[in-house]
């Protein structure tokens, strides 16, 4: 704090204000990281959907479905299902039985391009 009580605020102009703590250089070459790396966001909750498929249909088509009926999605048998986190797309899986539970395997990371 100055003496007039005030905080100084950063330069964004690219110079250092009086009192700022400067920032390390960037490393050169490869930068290795760990899981513990992320260990600030650990306890952040996020939606996991897994998507066999999808379908369209009309309001009054919807409204026919009951018990067993079949519904006949965009995917085939086998065919890869889409794992999004927070409605983004972030792998590819197969749907696999665990104890007598459905789960998912990843079988392929996307890696989504930044803007």
């Amino acid at each position: 704090m100055s003496e007039d009580g005030k905080v100084p605020l950063p330069n964004l102009e690219g110079g250092a204000t009086p009192g700022e703590v400067p920032v390390a250089p960037e490393p050169e070459g490869p930068v290795t990281r760990i899981a513990a790396d992320l260990e600030a966001v650990f306890d952040v909750p996020v939606q996991v959907s897994a998507v066999l498929g999808r379908a369209r249909m009309d309001v009054g088509d919807l409204l026919k479905l009951g018990p067993g009926t079949v519904l006949e999605l965009d995917r085939k048998v086998g065919e890869a299902i889409d794992i999004y986190v927070n409605n983004r797309l972030v792998a590819r899986g197969e749907v696999v039985l665990v104890e007598e539970k459905l789960g998912v395997t990843m079988t392929e990371i996307i890696k989504a391009e930044r803007n």
